[in-house]
This record gives C-alpha cells, sequence and structure tokens, in this order.
C-alpha cells in the first residue's frame, strides 16, 4: 500500500463503477400474471390498505429498511462547501456503509439550497417514503437548527451522523480508554478541541453521561460563560461546561487535564502540550487525514492511550461502528426517535466488544470488520427505544 496514490486510483474506480449504487428488483416480473400481482391491477389493494392505514406502508413497501441520506453539500468529508452535486461521491459512499454494515437500504439525494427553512420542508415532505432520515456535511451551526425542527415535525428518526455518530464512537472509546488508565468517567478532566457539529454533540452526550468537568475550545480558545463572539449553540454549551470559567488558549487549558479529545483540524497538539497534561493522559487525535498529534509523537511525549481517526494507526475512533447498528436497532422496533438512551447503549454495545482479557493500551475498540458489531449494537438500541418509550413494535 505504501506510495499508493488513492487520488488517481479512486477516481479511475468511479470512473468504472458509475456509481457504487444501484436498484435490484425484489419482485417476480418474468411473467403477466407476476406482473398482475407486483403491479397493476393486484398493486391497488396494498394502496388501499396503506390509504386505510398509513403505518401500513412498512408492513406493504420497502419503507420499514429504507432511510434518506440527505446533504446541502456545505461540509462535505473535510472538503468544505464544494456543492450538493460534488458531495454525491461521499453519500453514495456512506450508503454503501448503511448497507454493507448493517443492511439498511439507504437513498442520497443531495439538496440545490443552504435555506434551512427550505431544507426543512423538503424533507418534512419526503418523509413519508422512509423509516429514517440521516443528515449528512451540513455546516454548522445551521445543521443544528435544521435537526432540532425536523425532529419536531417528523415521526421518524432524524439522525446527523456527523454529530451523534462521531459522539457514540468517541463516548465507546472513552469507556475503554479510562479502563486502561483506571481512571473513572466522572473524576476527569476532558479538554475538547473542536466546537463544530462533532464536537457540540460529543460535549452533550457527554454532559448526559454525567461527565461535567469539560472545557470546549475553538479557535479562539476555551468556550466560557458571556464570551463574546459565540454563536448560541455555543453559548448554551458554555454555560454546561467550563463551570471554573477557565479562559485561555487550548495550550494554556489543556494543562492538568486527563482526556483530549479532538474533533478539529492538523497539527494543533504539540508534545509539550502533552506533557503537560495529568499523568497517564488519553488522546483522542481525530482530525482526519492529518490528526492533532501523531500517535508516536503523543506516546512519545507520555500519552497512555492514543486514538485516531486513521485506519493505519491502532484505535480508530470510526462512525461506521456504530451508526449502521444504530439505525438497524432503531428500524427494527419502528422507533419514532434516536435519543440520548439509544445512542448511551450503543457506546456501551461497541466499547463491551472488547473484552477485559483483550483491552490494552493498542486496542480500545473492535474493528469495523467485526461481525458482531451490527447485531450487538442493533439489540441494545432496540432495547433502550423500547425500555425509553419510541418503540412502535
Amino acid at each position: 500500500m505504501k506510495g499508493k496514490n488513492y487520488a488517481q486510483e479512486a477516481l479511475k474506480l468511479h470512473e468504472e463503477l458509475r456509481g457504487k449504487l444501484e436498484i435490484k428488483v425484489r419482485a417476480d416480473v418474468s411473467s403477466k400474471e407476476a406482473l398482475s400481482l407486483s403491479y397493476t391491477p393486484g398493486v391497488a389493494q396494498p394502496c388501499l390498505e396503506i390509504q386505510r392505514d398509513v403505518n401500513r406502508s412498512f408492513d406493504l413497501t420497502r419503507r420499514w429498511n429504507t432511510i434518506a441520506m440527505i446533504t446541502d453539500g456545505t461540509s462535505v468529508l473535510g472538503l468544505g462547501d464544494i456543492g450538493p452535486e460534488a458531495g454525491m461521491p461521499v453519500m453514495e459512499g456512506k450508503c454503501m456503509l448503511f448497507k454493507a454494515f448493517g443492511d439498511v437500504d439507504a437513498i442520497p439525494l443531495c439538496i440545490r439550497t443552504k435555506d434551512v427553512d427550505k431544507i426543512v420542508e423538503t424533507i418534512s415532505l419526503l418523509a413519508g417514503s422512509f423509516g429514517g432520515i440521516n443528515l449528512e456535511d451540513i455546516a454548522a451551526p445551521r445543521c443544528f437548527e435544521i435537526e432540532k425542527r425536523l425532529k419536531e415535525c417528523c415521526d421518524i428518526p432524524i439522525f446527523h451522523d456527523d454529530q451523534h455518530g462521531s459522539a457514540v464512537i468517541t463516548l465507546a472509546a472513552l469507556i475503554n480508554a479510562l479502563k486502561v488508565v483506571g481512571k473513572k468517567p466522572e473524576e476527569v478532566r476532558i479538554v475538547m478541541a473542536g466546537a463544530g457539529a462533532a464536537g457540540i454533540a460529543t460535549a452533550r452526550l457527554l454532559l448526559s453521561m454525567g461527565i461535567r468537568d469539560i472545557i470546549l475550545t475553538d479557535r479562539k480558545g476555551a468556550l466560557y460563560p458571556g464570551r463574546e463572539d459565540m454563536n448560541p449553540i455555543k453559548e448554551e454549551l458554555a454555560g454546561m461546561t467550563n463551570a471554573s470559567g477557565i479562559r485561555g488558549t487550548l495550550e494554556e487549558v489543556i494543562r492538568g487535564a486527563d482526556v483530549f479529545v479532538g474533533l478539529s483540524g492538523p497539527g494543533i497538539v504539540t508534545q509539550d502540550m502533552v506533557r503537560s497534561m495529568a499523568k497517564d493522559p488519553v488522546i483522542f487525535a481525530c482530525a482526519n487525514p492529518v490528526p492533532e498529534i501523531y500517535p508516536q509523537e503523543a506516546e512519545a511525549a507520555g500519552a497512555a492511550v492514543v486514538a485516531t481517526a486513521r485506519t493505519d494507526f491502532p484505535n480508530q475512533v470510526n462512525n461506521v461502528l456504530c451508526f449502521p447498528g444504530i439505525f438497524r436497532g432503531a428500524l427494527d422496533v419502528r422507533a419514532s426517535d434516536i435519543n440520548d438512551e439509544m445512542k448511551v447503549a450503543a457506546a456501551y454495545a461497541v466499547a463491551g466488544l472488547v473484552s477485559d482479557e483483550e483491552l490494552s493500551a493498542q486496542y480500545i475498540l473492535p474493528t469495523a470488520f467485526d461481525p458482531r458489531v451490527r447485531d450487538t449494537v442493533a439489540m441494545a438500541v432496540a432495547a433502550a427505544a423500547r425500555k425509553s418509550g419510541v418503540a412502535r413494535l
């Protein structure tokens, strides 16, 4: 693999495939009689059944297993605002992962507008065709409002993977990393770099777990109550975190921290910063493709556990470990929402796949190809949906 030109090879592959998805027919179309059952005149009867009870659409069509993968192309895979059409290869790829790792049918829909009202209206009008909606690569802070408003008007799960998938897998990694260093979640200080979609959602999920000593930072330093130049989402999180009102740059606030979670940009953490942290620090350097600090550098500076988002280092913090199973579980019980209880259940399910005997500084998460992941996560999510009252089956 060394020296492989992934850009050229990927372009060649996409030119050959001309799309990573296709639609396949599940019904028999080999005869006139078969068509009479699957299509006219027989198809009228399931239509009338659904007219009488719209919930029958889950029983009589593929809606029960189909989600929409929706983007406006404003925050695509580290490339930024490249537009909806340019985002299509990523959306196809994400749909591919849903099918391969969760057996969930996902349809890519790239919307030609950045207007929040139009996006919400478009998705809400399409919701009757799907069992769930996955928002993808929509820039913050608009993504927060879009998700909130869709949750208010739709009766199917609305999930923004950039937010919640990142949060779930980060929590799973944290659960096991803290076991390795012998620290308790409620006793650690966590400093986070990046107050965008992933950072905000991760902080919220950690707060829901009872972890309170969290400091978020952005390019201008720590978020704290009363700081000017913050958007409403950052203001809200500043009021829920950083109880001591600590101010300063990342370099200043990371001193004495037990955990660093990087969901930001390349090379912003130095070895001196790692040395300034508490004993046996945990480093999640998840900027991709270039992490906030490379594992070998962090380990040389004293880091006890290091994780990245890359496949070529141990401990890959990869959303694919959770989002297919989360939707599999939600769809299986026809959930109306994907709530915090379901996300936390997913995180513990992923973490639990690493046994105490296997757990080490180099192995805190299962691999994406572990065949146990989908069903383990799905069952945990389905159980949490039932317990929290959002399951309809």
